[in-house]
């Protein structure tokens, strides 16, 4: 006989499972929206922002500053519909990687400060899409049902099955 305390967790569980897609299709809408709306601002603000790159002394302002601008806005709308997502994750790292090696670092005094710099959690949301891919409700995955690509690991699903016929 089974503990009602279990039982309870056990179906508490089940129907978190049931929607485990909406977690990831939540952040990257959010997080995608962030990511849009700066770049948005940065485009139409474009000369302040060169003169923000020129001040920080990094190379090529006006390449650069545009680059980023850009790389915000069209990353952003990537995330938010979850299409190339692993792939764009990577030139948005690399933004966040130059932000923090070339602005951020110079207010930074001791690792309390870099594991709470805004550019750091950034930088990991990037890493966990990069490594987690953007989930089940994304145009990335209905692009590789069409495709016939395989997109969960193997076993996972088996894996699935066991754990729930052990807690029923």
């Amino acid at each position: 006989m089974r503990l009602p305390l279990i039982t309870t967790a056990s179906r508490l569980l089940h129907m978190l499972n049931a929607i485990e897609w909406l977690g990831p299709l939540t952040m990257r809408v959010v997080f995608g929206y962030f990511w849009l709306e700066t770049g948005i601002g940065k485009i139409h603000n474009l000369d302040a922002f060169i003169q923000r790159f020129i001040g920080w002394g990094i190379p090529f302002p006006v390449f650069s500053a545009t680059l980023s601008a850009w790389t915000e806005l069209i990353g952003g709308l990537l995330i938010m519909l979850g299409l190339f997502t692993r792939l764009v994750c990577i030139p948005m790292i690399i933004n966040m990687a130059v932000a923090v090696t070339l602005v951020v670092s110079t207010n930074l005094m001791g690792l309390d400060d870099y594991v709470e710099a805004d550019e750091i959690v950034y930088s990991l949301i990037f890493f966990w899409l990069l490594v987690s891919g953007p989930g089940k409700a994304s145009l990335d995955t209905l692009l590789a049902r069409m495709l016939g690509i395989r997109t969960a690991p193997y076993g996972v699903d088996d894996n699935r099955k066991r754990i729930a016929a052990v807690t029923q």
